[in-house]
């Protein structure tokens, strides 16, 4: 069969709705290319944001201490992973943690609490904080509180939040087998809470739960219904403690698919790829900036990532560039091996002796 990757492209530079059997067959149909599939979706996301990678880093204000039940989380109460609880971070150290962000060349902080979702006097806290990133600091900034109502949105937005995250994680039909406390519906209440509110949305999924390649599709066109302007594709991190723990799905190249398909579907937003993306895209990590443009540093919420420096020096081997002002003294250290000054092989030199080695 002879696939028409110019017309994919075609149809998402056209802002037209791109067909579901088209995306389920790049989900599915091995005789897809990899590299003409990710060259087509790049160009749509070349089109749209050129050859700029965003650069966000999470900051876990509140760790632990949250009373659902999601199966993927290792702050959640059904979880035993080994995570130190902590109450929320003091004003004075969100604030200061969100300079040396802006000073590292990130180009939105993202500040992440546990919880269902935030009391009043949570809520007061946070304006507050908000307000004086906003006049001290003068960087982009995305909230993740979880639930939220209408009120608490609009309050946000006036003290300066850019963008509230709230991720709808999976289809409204796979939902119910990760979590009990809470519903999908409630999720997409929190987004329309958000829209109403003038903040835009941050909304995306957690492929590798266990769900079926029509889930992945429904998440992706939901979130083209929303108009979401940014749309993290998590790829599960299997954390030891978790109920949802690893189901195998995930291999390099169907995570550049679900990328792919994720630019086709929402052609004008930006795709980052999130958490997982070490582990689960290894190798093919810089061709995932094809279709994404976007992407965490520094780890996640309770799981490790590259450091900024390995991701800076990543984007730039690819031939993109990073959105932002940073020192380019933190990649330019020419050859290097794991992040490792010595490229020789202690088995074949002197450095045996030296090491006191047989």
């Amino acid at each position: 069969m002879r696939f028409e990757y110019a017309k994919w492209t075609e149809i998402a530079l056209n802002g037209d709705p791109f067909p579901r059997e088209d995306a389920y067959a790049i989900l599915t149909d091995r005789d897809i290319d990899l590299l003409q599939l990710a060259a087509a979706a790049g160009d749509v996301r070349i089109a749209r944001f050129g050859r700029k990678v965003q650069v966000h880093q999470i900051n876990n204000i509140k760790n632990g201490l949250c009373p659902e039940d999601c199966g993927y989380c290792g702050q959640s109460k059904v979880s035993d992973a080994p995570v130190r609880r902590y109450p929320t971070k003091t004003e004075d150290e969100i604030v200061r943690e969100a300079h040396e962000a802006k000073s590292q060349g990130v180009y939105r902080y993202c500040m992440v609490a546990s919880g269902r979702g935030p009391t009043k006097r949570e809520a007061d806290a946070l304006v507050h904080t908000l307000e004086r990133i906003r006049e001290e600091v003068g960087i982009h900034t995305c909230l993740s509180v979880g639930l939220v109502d209408d009120e608490t949105a609009q309050r946000f937005k006036d003290a300066g939040l850019n963008r509230l995250n709230h991720n709808l994680n999976t289809s409204a039909r796979h939902s119910p087998k990760i979590v009990s406390t809470h519903t999908y519906d409630d999720r997409i209440n929190t987004l329309k809470a958000a829209t109403g509110g003038g903040l835009e949305v941050c909304s995306g999924m957690i492929c590798g739960m266990g769900e079926t390649d029509d889930d992945i599709l429904d998440v992706a066109y939901a979130l083209r219904g929303f108009e979401a302007p940014s749309i993290p594709v998590n790829f599960l991190v299997p954390i030891e403690g978790n109920p949802v723990y690893d189901f195998h799905q995930l291999t390099p190249e169907r995570c550049v698919r679900i990328l792919c398909a994720f630019r086709f579907i929402n052609p004008t937003a930006e795709i980052r790829i999130g958490g997982g993306r070490e582990g689960h895209l290894r190798g093919l990590q810089s061709l995932a900036l094809y279709p994404a443009n976007s992407l965490f540093v520094e780890g996640y919420l309770v799981s490790r990532g590259d450091a900024k420096r390995k991701a800076y020096r990543m984007i730039e081997d690819a031939g993109f560039e990073v959105d932002g002002v940073w020192d380019r003294d933190e990649i330019e250290r020419g050859f290097e091996l794991d992040d490792n000054p010595s490229v020789l092989n202690p088995k074949t030199t002197l450095l045996q002796i030296e090491r006191g080695e047989d």
